[in-house]
């Protein structure tokens, strides 16, 4: 690029600065401004890790809409922390039901909590309408003075 266009091109908006691509203002000190995720296309990945530990806080129907695995780990554990959270696990089902197709969706729990149990059985009809199954693994693997359930994953 000439100098001149690059020039141009730094200084021809001032006040703005781009953050991972999207252009913002520093003048607002809000720290969610109007700073928003911009509309595309949905992503589709063989796996995907629900992000937090599947903790509400930072999980919603819109990353299941955008983010389309064909596998979610669920690794959450800590029932103190809401973690992992029933809002999050509805928000697959919500999210899922946006598809417009029916791609079989696989969730892989790393733990068997009360709470996962507790969605796999009053949303069990709704996992089959989306084709979403839930893996349960009876194996367990013991690994010198450590067990911990097994699970198999086939791509």
């Amino acid at each position: 690029m000439p100098e001149d266009e690059l020039s141009r091109s730094s200084h021809s908006n001032p006040g703005k600065s781009l953050v991972n691509g999207i252009k913002t203002n520093p003048a607002s000190n809000s720290p969610k401004s109007s700073f928003s995720v911009p509309m595309g296309p949905p992503v589709y990945v063989d796996l995907a890790y629900i992000p937090n530990h599947c903790s509400g806080k930072n999980t919603d129907p819109e990353f299941f809409k955008r983010v389309r695995a064909s596998y979610y780990v669920v690794s959450g554990n800590d029932a103190a922390n809401g973690e992992p959270s029933r809002a999050v696990l509805d928000a697959l089902l919500e999210g899922k039901s946006q598809w417009g197709d029916n791609l079989q969706v696989t969730l892989i729990p790393t733990h068997d909590t009360e709470v996962t149990r507790e969605w796999y059985q009053q949303t069990h009809e709704k996992q089959q309408e989306l084709n979403i199954m839930v893996l349960a693994s009876s194996s367990t693997v013991v690994m010198q003075d450590e067990s911990f359930p097994a699970c198999k994953i086939e791509f």
